[in-house]
């Protein structure tokens, strides 16, 4: 009888051992992909707070958690089974719906540098304001950017862990699913209340804490524009980044000439610079994807404005 218990419970220290390490496991795997990942995830964070602009203060957060909501969901939900599923069954598929994601994104990002280039202005009235069928729209379009970038993550996280089992492989892309967009909704909503909280430091007895407080009111509309800018360059970026890496992947049957042509110039930047090589060479590749992505986009562009004219000249 006590040579069974004992038996039982070298069984159960044995299995507790074994689970802790397929937890290790899975977190190790999950810190690899994230790592990965994480040029996309910038891209994400730059992209999203341009979606609030015009929104009232009080209805921030309502919409950072919407659409934080929206992601995860385009990560578990959508993104996640068929990314597992083609990637066991049809590899060479990936690919092609990734530069689909890409076309979208440079699509998104094009049309919004041809409509500050030409100079027309759209409503500038809080979206509260305009009624709650604007703030769905606001939400609506920030969750299938997201679900463009999401794929991109889970991805190319996918790929850091498609050495493991299936099971590892989905434990570990839920890890990663959660801490990626607790990450970019945290930073996102900080970034946009950072305005509030220089008020209240403003109200502080502190002179040295009352300047800190209204130089942060002062640059944040400045930081917030900025980073609007830099989330239409991100668009072009990653959708550029994404059809020049995808186009001559295993399974597309077509031509890896461009990423070729980019990645041999970018090491010999590499290799001629020096130090700063590994910087110079990124940034190269970093210009040749946005200016792909925003060649790409205007095409797009070009033809979804073309095809309403031409039936608003034949009606």
């Amino acid at each position: 009888m006590i040579g069974g218990l004992i038996g039982l419970l070298d069984d159960i220290a044995a299995l507790a051992k074994l689970s802790a390490a397929s937890l290790d496991d899975v977190s190790a795997a999950a810190g690899r992909a994230t790592a990965k990942a994480a040029g996309v995830v910038v891209d994400d964070t730059a992209v999203t707070p341009q979606y609030l602009q015009g929104v009232t203060a009080e209805r921030e957060l309502s919409i950072v958690k919407k659409i934080a909501l929206g992601s995860i969901r385009n990560k578990l939900i959508f993104i996640l089974p068929v990314a597992l599923l083609l990637n066991y069954f049809l590899p060479g598929l990936l690919p092609i719906i990734l530069m689909g994601g890409g076309t979208y994104l440079a699509f998104e990002g094009a049309e919004k540098v041809w409509h500050k280039l030409s100079g027309e202005h759209d409503d500038d009235k809080p979206a509260v304001e305009k009624g709650p069928e604007a703030e769905k729209k606001i939400v609506s379009s920030a969750v299938r950017t997201d679900l463009i970038l999401s794929a991109e993550i889970m991805v190319i996280a996918l790929s850091a862990v498609s050495h493991q089992g299936v099971w590892s492989q989905l434990a570990s892309l839920v890890v990663v699913a959660f801490f990626i967009t607790l990450l970019v909704y945290g930073v996102v909503a900080l970034l946009i209340r950072m305005d509030d909280l220089g008020l209240k430091l403003a109200q502080r007895d502190s002179s040295g804490i009352q300047t800190l407080g209204r130089s942060l009111v002062t640059a944040m509309p400045k930081v917030l524009t900025t980073i609007s800018v830099v989330g239409t360059v991100a668009m072009l970026w990653v959708g550029g980044h994404i059809l020049l890496v995808n186009l001559g992947a295993d399974g597309t049957g077509w031509f890896n000439a461009p990423y070729a042509w980019v990645h041999h110039l970018e090491q010999g930047i590499g290799e001629a610079t020096g130090g700063l090589g590994g910087m110079l060479g990124w940034s190269f590749n970093t210009l040749c994807s946005a200016v792909i992505g925003f060649l790409v986009g205007s095409v797009v562009v070009g033809v979804l404005h073309f095809i309403p004219s031409r039936k608003a000249q034949a009606e």
